[in-house]
């Protein structure tokens, strides 16, 4: 068959940042594969870009200007439609796409977040310790709409936090899935359009793939040191120091804060806010009524919480598992309390409050609490807190309530309690690395001095 003459004189056209490399073919032409590219300037380290995305981007364009058209700052709030009075849905809400009219111009060019998706990894106290990353996005992009995927546990958390949307069940700690729930979560995560999927999951080759097929426009994660493929799914990956994120303690997200709150173009960096929670009124009044019935009142009681249990309700911290006092070192303890106030012993099941009631007696009431908002609502109304390192101390600290905290060693106590003098904090350490040795008479002399404080007359 002859040879068409037209197709000779074809070649192929390169972009020009590609340099291509003449061969001693005349009709053809090969490239050669450009350099890669250096470091963003508004990277916040001097890692390099992720080696997996596209090869032939050149970076950012120096000669590009933002002119009006290009609003600069912070994004704007989703400009939307007023509500609709006869639709008892209110103004439906389009997929990201369609209603291209009602969005700001260049939106993606300057990177909006309009939806955002929080993949959490851990129980209660690591999803406690994320507050301040979402008050942070919220701080950061203005308006929008965040989203969380935890454990059963670990949702919960939600309930005293005013800034999530919606937050839905998914364990992605699991490592072998129901078929049916994986592909059930993954519509769910497509079918919501989100800009950006943040997960606190240490990704391996699965889970990467898993933020993949979300379709989302920016997948962010923490990966292996040695699964490097994991990068060719994300946008943005960070090596964690520890493949455990709660060892790090209070600052386990640094990493995932400092690239959020980064300075972008004309946007200073991002401070990071602290740890708070809100209680809503119908919370408070039911916890209330509880410890009003076990004979407290408010401002005139002390919360203890780390019973030693096997329960899953004793909000312990994954980073430290060594976090829970015997019940008769509690007894001890509650000795020392000043008369001026009852102590409030949480129980994080049933089954202890028989022993509990034989070894303290009359000397304590006794509430049975399992979900961080009841425990942050009597947190609120007490005196203060005596615990080991549970949840219940950094909602004391949220929540501005004098704490003693018993832990381990001090150097948990600084991993978790930065700047406890600040706080209004006493730590109590044991000096074996064992809580069930601590120091019972210093824990009891602060108790002492706890009591006479002003906070509790």
């Amino acid at each position: 068959m002859a040879s068409l003459p037209h197709l000779h004189s074809l070649s192929f056209h390169s972009p020009s940042y590609l340099h291509p490399t003449k061969s001693k073919y005349p009709s053809h032409q090969f490239l050669t594969m450009p350099s890669p590219p250096s470091a963003s300037p508004f990277t916040v380290s001097a890692k390099e870009k992720n080696p997996w995305l596209d090869p032939f981007d050149p970076g950012e364009d120096p000669g590009m200007e933002i002119n009006d058209p290009f609003p600069k700052g912070k994004q704007q709030e989703d400009p939307r439609p007023p509500e609709n009075p006869t639709n008892p849905y209110g103004f439906l809400k389009f997929p990201q796409g369609f209603n291209v009219e009602l969005a700001d111009l260049a939106s993606k060019l300057r990177g909006d977040v309009r939806r955002c998706c929080c993949l959490m990894s851990g129980g209660v106290y690591e999803n406690l310790l994320y507050f301040p990353v979402i008050q942070l996005i919220k701080n950061r992009y203005p308006g929008v709409e965040i989203d969380v995927i935890a454990s059963a546990r670990g949702k919960q958390t939600y309930e005293i936090n005013k800034n999530v949307r919606w937050a839905n069940v998914y364990d992605i700690d699991i490592k072998f899935p129901e078929p049916a729930e994986y592909t059930d979560m993954l519509g769910v995560l497509k079918n919501n359009y989100y800009d950006l999927i943040l997960s606190t999951k240490v990704a391996g080759f699965g889970h990467a793939a898993f933020m993949f097929m979300s379709s989302a426009r920016d997948k962010v994660s923490y990966v292996y040191p040695d699964v490097n493929i994991s990068g060719l799914f994300l946008t943005e990956y960070f090596i964690p120091p520890n493949l455990n994120l709660s060892e790090s303690g209070y600052h386990m997200y640094d990493q995932m804060i400092e690239w959020l709150g980064r300075p972008v173009k004309d946007i200073p960096k991002e401070p990071v806010p602290p740890l708070k929670v809100s209680i809503s009124k119908k919370l408070r009044a039911h916890v209330a009524e509880k410890y009003t019935e076990a004979g407290a009142q408010k401002g005139k009681y002390v919360v203890i919480h780390g019973i030693q249990s096997d329960s899953v309700a004793s909000m312990q911290s994954r980073g430290d598992t060594d976090s829970l006092l015997p019940i008769e070192l509690w007894a001890e303890i509650v000795k020392e309390i000043s008369s001026d106030v009852k102590p409030v012993i949480v129980i994080p099941h049933e089954r202890e409050r028989e022993e509990l009631e034989e070894t303290v007696g009359d000397a304590a009431a006794i509430l049975f609490m399992t979900t961080p908002g009841k425990l942050a609502a009597l947190i609120e109304d007490s005196a203060g807190v005596i615990c080991t390192n549970t949840a219940a101390v950094q909602l004391a600290l949220a929540r501005d309530k004098p704490c003693v905290a018993l832990f381990s060693s001090e150097e948990k106590a600084k991993l978790f309690v930065p700047d406890a003098e600040v706080k209004n904090c006493t730590v109590i350490a044991s000096k074996t690395g064992k809580l069930i040795d601590i120091d019972v008479e210093a824990a009891k002399t602060a108790v002492k001095y706890l009591g006479k404080t002003p906070v509790f007359a």
